[in-house]
């Protein structure tokens, strides 16, 4: 055993234990198609044998294998493709996961031979005579991905902002102020075990710097908290709701940010939470419970044409209505390492096509001095300036307002807002991936 916190030891990570678990797994997402954290999700539950810090090892294991393939398929050269899994397993351990490279093929039962491509990797990157090729094996992107970062920021921003996306996103939650103030959670935090800090821009959020699992504390259980990154946070303090307004969270889908517009009512107004995706708002619905909220009233709008007819009722009566669409989520890479090869060069234009119809769509909920705040997750142009350019000039009716209007002059200064538009970026912010664009209707 070790020394823990507070001089408390700490069992030793069984190996034998923990490394069928990561190669299960990882296999499940790589060779079968699934969603890394599903696989996860499925293998773990069933190892009920694994300790809390051997679980933490087996997530940490998957996504870095899940994040770093890139650049281990690369190294490896024109057999990485077809590398089975144990290969991968063993060269993550030596290139990331801290192990001497003969220690982590035995590990996996290889030949120490098997681990070769590893050897002058630093070398043979930096020799990549192309910066945004090269930034593409540095940061494990696929080559669009890189290229697009690099054509949003330049080179040098775009390589913090990809390093940024290889980091472990931290666990942020916004405290429930229909229940309990932020000190308080702190404290209430501090008594379970968990130690936290205040976010820097959002008045709700708190940063865990704990290991438990946060699901499982009771503060949780009786709605003190919901675990939201502070991007998302931010987005919802933007659109400035208000107690006693009607409020449409259009693309609501599992309520986050419905939980968050409902605090600001103070409960108090209608909150509609619309989504097409019943399963989705039925957890709206439970976690609403949970957190004490009143006023939410969550329905299924069918998607495509039939969506205007299931809309009548509210046209023309919204005072504030959040459009947080369905994205390509390229903001999202430090929660979500799969996506980057999930997604294809064309998806952000295939999903900007969907985003100009659904905000054109909701906007005719709004009454005259109405707001609607346009939002995604997505990091590049197509899917954000465009489409609010859109909106702008082609939704009839639509001026743009500067966000300082739901954030406050000083946060909207400090976060570097310009005008109507809101960008938050990892490296800068330390969220995910956010852009938004405040209108008002005339």
């Amino acid at each position: 055993m070790r020394q823990g916190r507070g001089g408390a030891a700490e069992r030793a990570i069984r190996d034998e234990l923990v490394d069928p678990a990561v190669l299960e797994a990882y296999g499940l997402a790589h060779d079968q198609g699934w969603l890394a954290d599903r696989a996860l999700e499925r293998v773990l539950r069933r190892e009920r044998r694994l300790f809390a810090a051997e679980r933490r090892a087996a997530s940490e294991a998957v996504y870095g294998l899940v994040r770093w393939q890139g650049q281990l398929e690369w190294l490896l050269g024109k057999e990485g493709p077809r590398a089975p899994v144990p290969l991968r397993y063993a060269l993550w351990l030596a290139r990331f996961g801290g192990l001497p490279p003969a220690a982590a093929a035995r590990r996996m039962a290889l030949s120490p031979r098997s681990l070769a491509a590893l050897e002058g990797a630093e070398d043979r990157i930096a020799a990549v005579a192309d910066p945004v090729e090269r930034l593409a094996v540095e940061e494990s992107l696929p080559p669009w991905i890189a290229a697009r970062f690099v054509e949003e920021l330049g080179l040098p921003e775009a390589r913090e902002l990809a390093r940024a996306m290889n980091q472990r996103a931290p666990l942020t939650v916004r405290a429930n102020l229909l229940r309990v103030s932020r000190d308080e959670l702190g404290v209430r935090l501090a008594a379970e075990g968990m130690g936290s800090a205040p976010t820097a821009f959002s008045p709700w959020g708190l940063t865990l710097d704990g290991h438990q699992n946060a699901f499982g504390l009771r503060s949780f259980r009786e709605g003190w908290f919901e675990i939201q990154d502070e991007g998302s946070q931010l987005l919802a303090l933007a659109l400035g709701a208000r107690p006693g307004k009607v409020v449409v969270d259009a693309c609501a889908g599992a309520g986050g940010k419905s939980l968050a517009l409902a605090m600001e009512m103070h409960n108090r107004g209608d909150l509609h939470a619309l989504d097409s995706d019943e399963g989705r708002l039925s957890e709206a619905r439970r976690r609403a419970r949970r957190a004490g909220v009143h006023n939410l009233r969550a329905r299924v709008i069918p998607a495509g044409a039939q969506a205007g007819a299931a809309l009548a009722d509210l046209a023309g009566k919204a005072d504030r209505v959040l459009v947080d669409a369905p994205c390509s989520g390229l903001g999202t890479l430090r929660r979500k390492p799969d996506a980057r090869w999930r997604l294809a060069p064309e998806d952000p234009a295939r999903f900007a096509a969907l985003q100009r119809e659904l905000v054109a769509r909701f906007a005719g909920l709004l009454r005259p001095g109405g707001r609607l705040l346009y939002a995604t997750c997505a990091i590049g142009r197509a899917e954000n300036e465009e489409v609010a350019a859109f909106v702008a000039s082609e939704v009839p009716g639509m001026a743009p307002l500067p966000v300082a209007a739901g954030l406050g002059e000083e946060r909207a200064r400090a976060l570097g807002a310009a005008g109507h538009e809101l960008h938050l970026l990892p490296h800068r912010h330390g969220t995910d991936g956010f852009y938004a664009a405040l209108f008002e209707r005339s």
